[in-house]
């Protein structure tokens, strides 16, 4: 008869098909660390009911390469068809009938958890919002994945996000919905939470100070909802008083639970005195080790990780922990520079793992951070950022702009300069370095740049914050102005961005000037355009002199108008100005510039037959779009197309619409942001099952790109039909 550690290995090992048995590449669970972590024991503790089973012939090792386990291979163990027999004829495997969505860590057997997770369910029962706290290591990601394997048996389906230093509420719904996400709080929370559903946000004490305002918001809209929310976090939280939140804090385990960690290495009597001797701390217990000499009290926990636990490394095992420590989050090891030690740290049980990111435990990583002096710790990032300069790409990028930081050869000018490139690829990260480096240096070109940052990703309290320590002139007067159009203040705005042209240089004053008409125009819902605004915006352009602007600056302004000249007649009906506006424009570009053929294929669908496009623009339009490259042309073709076909548009269009609103948008340039408006506007067109956090969304994007009466026309769209 098999024990129940037997049942257990067979069990996990069922789990996983027949095609793994001869894969170069196996996943890590197949793995001895892995085996013992689903089992909850040390992996020594494994040895003797493996090799019964494989005596038995129920299972089968072999050597192969590990993912995300380095580069040397590893022994793996399989299940064979007897195995699968044996576990199948004592139904030991158990059916989940929910889903689980996000990068939710592999589950393990937990000991003397019982009372625990049943007190977590009954908070979490109808709606419950319930905070898990604890010290590091203690078990607190443990015991909300055994919550989770509770409920979703229930056929409840968990989401589940995991926090590093640069998360942000947008970085979290990724998570949680698996996909490109909504960034407006209550988008979220409308798009994702029912009462099925539980929400999980795992290392919520990693958050940067940066973004734990906003993801506290977040929380406090889901509470508001039908779904639970579990929020798992490290003392001290980053967040402020929840409200609306239970807390439960997780201890140690008693002697008797602890002991079972590290079963069968030691008698009975002697492993509840070492799990006695270190607290019933989980992770403690699994890192010891026969040779180690135990502390003397519960508070030495730390003490014995970095005298035992730390000490014993080899070096390879010392400097991949060491850069792995250094990391602003978790790495792939075949991105480490010092990889050779991952196998050693792994079956010492330092690392976490999700997928094939890892980083150490939080308790190890802080133990190995609080040994160096500050001088050591400048010293390696220093090294870290020379090393990953090597690299290309924005990853790279944004991980050698955080060694830089923390080097004590910090570069202002350096961080400017990229800051853009950095926020284009991860935006929550590129406030969280110019957060710090402002708060480093005090430097005004950095504090401008963060203004900069918040204003694009319409965080307007923080961008007042900043702009508050800014010196007086037109640059804070403009970045007040698109300030207050994001706050729905346009009188002040006007004022404001008045008040600063006054003082700007020609060249610079006119460009503003057009921007702003430009501004104006999109800043409305799709629909024919205001006559009284039409009138306006040609008045505007009208008063707009181009004759102290050299060459080059005359040729550009002179585009741009005309462009704004000719989307006005179009949507007034003005055949001889938009001939003429297009006729400016195609000597500006060249008779033969793709730009003309959009330019002509709108003009078509203006046409309209008993309110519709005709077909043959409808198919021009169609098969532009699938030969165009440039986004900024296919969405805008897309819009307009949309307005075109009435109120049944074909597949096809639908189809690219959905497409373009999963694909990445520039968030640095205004044009983007308001284009990235309205995508979620029509989406919410398209789909009036989710019409409300489409909107939502939207709503929050015209916000973000200053474009205020759209947002104001949309909120009461949006009121009426709820």
């Amino acid at each position: 008869m098999l024990s129940d550690a037997q049942l257990r290995i067979l069990a996990r090992l069922a789990e996983f098909g027949t095609e793994v048995e001869n894969s170069w590449d196996v996943p890590r669970a197949l793995s001895l660390p892995g085996l013992a972590e689903s089992l909850g024991v040390v992996r020594s503790a494994i040895h003797a009911p493996l090799n019964a089973l494989e005596e038995a012939e129920f299972v089968s090792t072999r050597s192969a390469h590990v993912i995300g386990g380095g580069s040397r291979r590893r022994t793996v163990v399989h299940i064979t068809e007897e195995g699968r027999k044996q576990i199948e004829d004592v139904g030991y495997v158990s059916e989940k009938l929910g889903k689980i969505i996000g990068p939710i860590p592999d589950s393990s057997i937990l000991h003397g958890r019982e009372v625990d997770i049943s007190q977590v369910i009954d908070e979490l029962s109808e709606g419950g919002c319930v905070i898990l706290s604890g010290l590091p290591g203690v078990g607190k990601t443990s015991l909300a994945r055994g919550v989770v394997d509770e409920l979703i048996s229930s056929g409840l389906s968990v989401r589940w996000a995991t926090c590093h230093n640069y998360s942000d509420p947008a970085n979290i719904a990724e998570q949680w919905s698996a996909k490109s996400a909504t960034k407006s709080l209550a988008a979220i929370a409308s798009s994702i939470s029912n009462s099925r559903t539980l929400l999980v946000l795992d290392e919520v004490q990693e958050l940067h100070v940066r973004h734990a305002a906003g993801v506290e918001e977040l929380l406090s809209e889901l509470k508001r909802g039908p779904s639970s929310v579990l929020v798992v976090v490290r003392a001290p939280s980053p967040l402020g008083e929840m409200k609306g939140y239970s807390e439960i804090r997780l201890g140690g385990l008693a002697a008797e639970s602890g002991s079972q960690i590290i079963s069968g290495l030691v008698d009975e009597n002697e492993a509840a005195e070492i799990s006695t001797a270190l607290g019933g701390h989980p992770l403690a217990l699994h890192l010891w080790s026969p040779d180690d000499e135990l502390p003397a009290r519960v508070e030495a926990v730390q003490e014995y990780v970095e005298k035992m636990v730390i000490r014993r490394l080899s070096e390879d095992g010392t400097s991949t922990l060491d850069e792995l420590c250094l990391a602003p989050f978790p790495l792939k090891s075949d991105e480490l520079f010092e990889n050779e030690g991952i196998q050693e740290l792994d079956e010492s049980a330092i690392l976490r793992w999700t997928d094939s990111m890892v980083e150490p435990h939080h308790l190890i990583r802080n133990v190995r951070r609080g040994i160096w002096r500050a001088e050591e710790l400048a010293d390696l990032h220093s090294i870290g950022a020379s090393l990953w300069e090597e690299r290309e790409g924005e990853r790279a990028l944004q991980i050698e702009a955080h060694h830089r930081l923390n080097s004590s050869e910090f570069d202002a000018e350096w961080l400017s300069d990229r800051l853009q490139q950095i926020a284009n690829f991860d935006s929550a990260a590129a406030a969280v370095l110019i957060e710090d480096a402002v708060e480093r240096s005090g430097n005004e070109v950095l504090r401008e740049g963060a203004v900069d940052l918040a204003l694009e990703r319409g965080e307007g309290r923080i961008a007042e914050s900043h702009l508050s320590e800014i010196s007086d002139g037109p640059a804070k007067k403009l970045r007040q102005a698109r300030l207050a159009r994001i706050r729905g203040d346009s009188q002040t705005a006007n004022r404001l961005e008045e008040e600063a042209l006054e003082h700007l240089p020609v060249a610079e004053k006119i460009r503003h000037k057009i921007k702003s008409i430009v501004r104006r125009y999109d800043d409305r819902l799709p629909g024919k355009l205001d006559p009284q605004l039409a009138k306006e915006l040609s008045e505007s352009i009208s008063k707009i002199s181009l004759s102290q602007l050299s060459d080059s600056d005359r040729a550009t302004a002179t585009l741009s108008l005309n462009l704004m000249k000719h989307s006005i007649a179009l949507q007034t009906g003005d055949i001889s100005q938009s001939a003429q506006a297009r006729g400016e424009i195609e000597s500006s570009l060249g008779s033969d510039h793709p730009s003309l053929t959009s330019l002509d294929l709108k003009a078509s669908l203006t046409i309209r037959t008993n309110g519709n496009a005709t077909s043959d623009a409808i198919e021009s339009s169609r098969i532009f779009l699938e030969n165009c490259d440039d986004q900024l042309q296919r969405i805008s073709m897309i819009h307009t197309t949309l307005e075109a076909v009435g109120d049944e548009p074909p597949s096809w269009l639908i189809d690219l619409h959905k497409r373009e609103l999963s694909a990445e948008i520039r968030d640095d340039l205004a044009i983007f942001r308001r284009l990235s408006a309205q995508l979620w506007y029509w989406r919410g067109v398209l789909e009036p099952h989710n019409r409300l956090s489409h909107w939502q969304e939207s709503i929050h994007r015209f916000r973000a790109a200053e474009c205020s009466d759209a947002a104001r026309e949309l909120l009461d769209r949006l009121t009426q039909s709820v």
